[in-house]
């Protein structure tokens, strides 16, 4: 199993960036797919989720400004991040889960995690 993100970087407050996960070694379309961030020295947040049925979730800090997408038949889930504020610096992973309870948020039922990509949000 693999998780493979990319589209990190320096950004600028108020810009944008798309992250892309491209994930491979198992069922990609039966798994909800995930994005947790880790900002330096503190714990891990939970972000966002786009589930196997096809609706999607957002964490109160980033909805109306992250939106999450995936493509079943390239195996890979996007995250795009607009209107960035330098508190979305941080570390973002990738996630894959089998089992996840919709709206539950819960990092326990991800099975799968990537190496993770930063974003840093700095005038």
């Amino acid at each position: 199993v693999q998780l493979v993100e990319s589209g990190g970087g320096l950004v600028r407050p108020g810009e944008s960036v798309r992250l892309s996960c491209v994930a491979s070694g198992f069922h990609f379309s039966g798994y909800t797919m995930g994005w947790v961030r880790q900002v330096q020295g503190k714990g891990l947040e939970w972000v966002s989720a786009a589930y196997s049925h096809g609706t999607t979730d957002y964490a109160d800090s980033v909805k109306g400004r992250f939106t999450v997408s995936r493509d079943n038949a390239k195996n890979t889930v996007y995250l795009q991040m607009n209107s960035l504020k330098p508190e979305d610096t941080a570390l973002y992973y990738c996630t894959a889960g089998s089992g996840v309870t919709p709206g539950l948020r819960a990092l326990s039922e991800y099975d799968y995690w990537g190496q993770g990509t930063w974003v840093t949000v700095s005038s």
